[in-house]
């Protein structure tokens, strides 16, 4: 449990922390996660609000968590629900009040809001005491609600939250509210990029590079743990892969209408062309200024590259599109890159993108069955895909199924 020293040097910290990431999704796990450390709760939830409803977007719940194998993830099914009086969660989007509720049990039944005890009954946990705070904007503008749950004493007893912890909550919410309106203009600015594409290639959706986006930093994060590499670290490279995935595609921006849009299959002079699309993308990124730039332009260059070999494009300057050096087939063409040739994220979101593809509904298909799709991804196997990533995508399936969910079709 902090002290109050170790809470104001860990507010200071903190500006600075949220300042520094840019994914919405990584920054409101971290948000869950340093909220909970200042009051000691066992659990919490962020609702992020969208117009007059509020999206349950993230949660940790530190008692759930033990009873999970090492490395597997908290499944949870996300929903809305109105910025109404009726819930905690909606009274406190729709009033701006913060509550502190000691225990949900005994909220008095002639206020407007109550609990919702669904969770719990199908989670088997016991939820008492409550805190749930605005995320207002300088601005009052309420972007969403912060909620922790079962503050703890030293000695992981369940206690109330102190008035202490509804003050250093007040000034953590302020700071988390602007780098979040920051971390959503962001994320508004790719999928706008995006928007773009799919007014050239309709496959090319919100929903599905969000969907690999999420496939890929899962992947990565257990890959990181299998490495023994620091945790905060890891996390920093999520920051990036994450809109480096949703990047994947965007060189399709370059690519005529009548090769994306062509309803049949393509000749073998338009198949050509259509792979330029990843030189295209990475060329986009090539004034490295940022590890996000070289990320974005490696994702971009070798998402299509094999672990085989057999892929596209090749060893070829990312500015001409020739080959390079001695990269060069008999033919004269680029020599694919392999295995650890390819570099790691490329290999990452290599896997993400094929299985959505394959689990997706196109207008040519329709969405293949995860059995099915899971066959196709185990024979890929060091044949298209790394060994190493496939196993740990197989071993994530649960979490996979559950991001599918999240960012399903409309």
């Amino acid at each position: 449990m902090l002290t109050e020293s170790q809470k104001i040097d860990a507010l200071v910290e903190l500006s600075i922390e949220l300042n520094q990431i840019k994914d919405l999704d990584i920054l409101m796990e971290h948000i869950l996660s340093r909220a909970r450390l200042f009051a000691n709760a066992d659990a919490g939830s962020i609702y992020m609000r969208d117009k007059d409803r509020l999206i349950f977007s993230h949660t940790q719940n530190v008692t759930l968590q033990k009873k999970l194998p090492e490395g597997a993830k908290l499944i949870y099914s996300t929903f809305s629900i109105p910025v109404d009086t009726n819930s905690i969660a909606g009274y406190t989007a729709a009033t701006g009040n913060l509550l502190n509720i000691p225990d949900v049990n005994a909220i008095d039944p002639d206020l407007p809001y109550h609990f919702n005890r669904s969770f719990d009954e199908a989670a088997g946990y016991v939820t008492r005491s409550i805190l749930t705070i605005p995320l207002t904007t300088t601005l009052n503008h309420v972007v969403g609600v912060l909620q922790i749950i079962n503050a703890q004493d030293d000695n992981n007893r369940i206690r109330n939250f102190s008035d202490d912890d509804k003050r250093v909550m007040r000034h953590f919410a302020v700071m988390a509210a602007v780098a979040l309106e920051r971390a959503q203009l962001t994320r508004n600015l790719i999928l706008r990029t995006i928007q773009m594409a799919e007014l050239r290639d309709p496959h090319e959706t919100g929903t599905h590079v969000n969907r690999v986006a999420g496939y890929a930093i899962h992947m990565y994060e257990e890959w990181g743990r299998r490495q023994g590499i620091p945790v905060a670290e890891v996390r920093a490279k999520q920051d990036i892969l994450r809109m480096a995935a949703m990047l994947h595609d965007v060189g399709k921006v370059a690519i005529s209408d009548l090769i994306l849009k062509k309803p049949g299959m393509l000749t073998s002079e338009e198949y050509e062309i259509m792979k330029q699309h990843t030189v295209l993308g990475a060329r986009l990124f090539m004034d490295k200024s940022s590890e996000f730039d070289e990320a974005a332009a490696d994702v971009a260059m070798n998402h299509h590259e094999r672990w085989n070999g057999k892929g596209y494009p090749g060893f070829v300057d990312v500015a001409t599109g020739e080959p390079l050096g001695d990269h060069k087939t008999h033919d004269g063409k680029p020599r694919g890159k392999k295995g650890r040739e390819i570099p790691l994220f490329g290999r990452i979101v290599a896997i993400a993108d094929v299985f959505d593809a394959l689990s997706s509904r196109r207008t040519y298909k329709e969405a293949w069955e995860e059995s099915k799709v899971m066959k196709i991804m185990r024979t890929g196997s060091g044949r298209h895909f790394d060994p190493e990533l496939i196993d740990i995508f197989i071993k994530l399936k649960d979490t996979i199924n559950q991001i599918k969910s999240r960012y399903a079709e409309n």
